[in-house]
This record gives structure tokens, sequence and C-alpha cells, in this order.
């Protein structure tokens, strides 16, 4: 498994990124950068190719809704211009919260959009001439609108790859099925190597029989908290607050995405009472409903000895990268964590 982190994105940038080079000199193999309503991941990216050599660098996402899917395409060529080679083109739907609440886009045909996205990134790769088919982003004008200037034309520059790799982040059934069809990777939240199977087995292998052999096999990207000893059990209670802002407060009533995964998990008493809570406003309340069992299988927190069955169970269910949270109280002790991690993956 490849060992990937999440870049935090809610401030100490520059000083979190002139720590990478000393991930990268411990084996970390890429880094994902958000952008949920923060700052833009585009510019943080750009900076974080100059300031690293080895390590790949991927949008972890990009929302689909914020960027025509022209501007999204040039974009990744630039990015993986200026890191030589070394980007990820990491996108998403999002949803309703984000799309609508802060971008003020309808939130619209996610599964269609997802599709014309990477086919028209990988047209303007190629440097083949867009001819635009009036479907999601690009609906005709009326006759007797527009310039009549709208003729096809390529990206001016050469790509540096005309295969970028594409992940897609996704969680519902239709989503994943279309993900394991076209895109290079994949990348789930709340990810639980127990119950993958089940929720989404049946999705991949139908996306899997539609699927191009010339793309190879699917990048699974499995996400998990990391901290490894005796004493730090406490840490799991870390991912309390953030599965209940997702569970509970991403979207309304029958329109949370991760709402409805706890569900297909089993939990669904325990989803129904953390998003009534949660839109109540008692967020400490429905935080202490996010069951125990969910933050102990989707983590890597706990002895060394655990940590290496919690790896063997996360590569069983398919996972070929691991993107993880290193929990230490300084940077010393996150990159020891990094090079130990990378050690038993291997070993696993």
């Amino acid at each position: 498994m490849r060992i990937g982190m999440a870049l935090n994105y809610s401030g100490g940038f520059k000083e979190t990124v002139a720590e990478l080079a000393d991930y990268e000199k411990a084996g970390l193999d890429i880094v994902y950068v958000a952008e949920a309503y923060s700052f833009d991941a585009v510019s943080q990216m750009g900076y974080i190719a100059a300031k690293t050599e080895r390590l790949e660098i991927a949008s972890g996402i990009l929302p689909i809704y914020s960027r025509t899917p022209t501007l999204l395409a040039m974009t990744a060529a630039g990015l993986d211009f200026v890191s030589d080679g070394r980007f990820t083109l990491g996108i998403g739907a999002s949803g309703p919260q984000v799309i609508e609440g802060f971008h003020g886009v309808p939130y619209h045909a996610p599964l269609g959009r997802t599709r014309e996205v990477i086919e028209i990134c990988r047209k303007v790769w190629k440097r083949e001439r867009l001819q635009h088919q009036g479907r999601y982003y690009s609906m005709p004008l009326p006759e007797g609108q527009g310039t009549g200037l709208g003729k096809p034309l390529k990206i001016i520059n050469h790509p540096v790859r005309a295969d970028i790799p594409v992940l897609v982040a996704a969680i519902g059934p239709k989503n994943v099925e279309l993900t394991a069809e076209i895109a290079n990777g994949w990348e789930p939240i709340f990810y639980l190597p127990e119950k993958a199977a089940d929720v989404w087995g049946p999705s991949l292998a139908a996306g899997k029989a539609k699927r191009d052999p010339a793309l190879g096999e699917l990048d699974v990207v499995g996400q998990a908290a990391l901290a490894i000893g005796d004493d730090v059990q406490g840490w799991l209670e870390f991912g309390r607050p953030m599965a209940a802002l997702y569970i509970g407060g991403m979207g309304a009533k029958g329109k949370n995405f991760y709402n409805d995964l706890c569900r297909r998990y089993g939990w669904e008493k325990e989803a129904e009472e953390i998003q009534d809570l949660y839109l109540a406003g008692k967020k400490d309340e429905a935080a202490a409903k996010v069951p125990q069992e969910l933050l102990e299988k989707m983590s890597l927190i706990g002895t060394e000895g655990h940590v290496r069955e919690r790896l063997a169970a996360m590569k069983e269910s398919g996972v070929t990268t691991l993107n993880v949270t290193p929990i230490a109280g300084d940077h010393k002790g996150r990159l020891a964590l990094i090079e130990k991690v990378k050690k038993m993956a291997a070993e696993v």
C-alpha cells in the first residue's frame, strides 16, 4: 500500500508545507489537498510542487460544480507541468450544503456531470479539439444568441502527460459504480474494511465489468487517523466531532450522503439521532451518539499489534493507498508515525 497524508487546510499552511520535505524523506508517497469552503486548493498545490521533489500531489477534492470541465483540465495540466508529472486530479460532487450554500450553484445531475468532466479532461490532455454536445455544462444557446465564434479549440500547451490520473470521491451506489468504470482511483469517506464489500461490492463489480482494461487496476484510497502506542486510545475522540458534522450536519433530512452511508453500515437509529441532534444545534450531544465501533474500525489508533491488524484488514478489503492523519504532539512524533506505518504497511 502507498502511504498518503491529508494536508490541513484550516491554517498554518506555509509551516505545514515546510515540513513536507521531512515526510518525503520518511517515505510519504502522496499528499492530498482539500478544497471545501477554505482557501482554494490549486494555489496551495502549486506552492507544494515548488517545495517538494518526489512527493505526488493530489487534489482531495476539487468540486465539479465550481469550475467548468475545461478549466479543471487546464488546471490539472498546469499542476502536472509545475510538478513534473506528479499530479493526480481528485474530483467529487461534494454536496448541496457546499455547492448551493457556499457557491450558489444548483446541485444537479452529479453522475452525468462527473462522467462529462472526466471525458472532457481526457480530451483536453490529448489535445483534441472540443466539440461540446450541449449536455450538463455546455447548453446550446438559443438561435440568434451568441457571437458565432464558438469554434472548437484545443489546449495551446502540450501537457506533460495525456493520462493524468483521475481520482473520484464517491460513496453512493451509482457514483461508486461510475467511478469503478471510468476513474483511475476511488476515495470513499468513513471507510470500514469489514463492511466495504457489503456496502460497495456490487457497485464496484458492476463498474469494473464495464471498465477499459487500459485504465489498469482501480486505486482504492482508504482514509484513517493514525496513532500507535499503548496509551493512544483517547485519540479516537479526535474523530468524533468531525464524524458528527458529516453524519449530522452536511445536508438536510434526506439529502445527507454521509448520513445515508452510516445507515447502510447498519447504524440507522444512531444516524437519525445524530442528525436530529445536530440540526437542532446540539452538536456535543450529536457527537456523543457517534458509534464507538465506527470510530475504532475506520482508524489506525491503538497498539502496534492492533494497527497491524487494521492494516491487514485494509489491504484484504482492497485498499491500495492509505491516506492517514498522523496524530502526535509535535512534528517529530508525526514524522515517526509516517515512518512506522510505511514500514508496517510493507510487511502486512
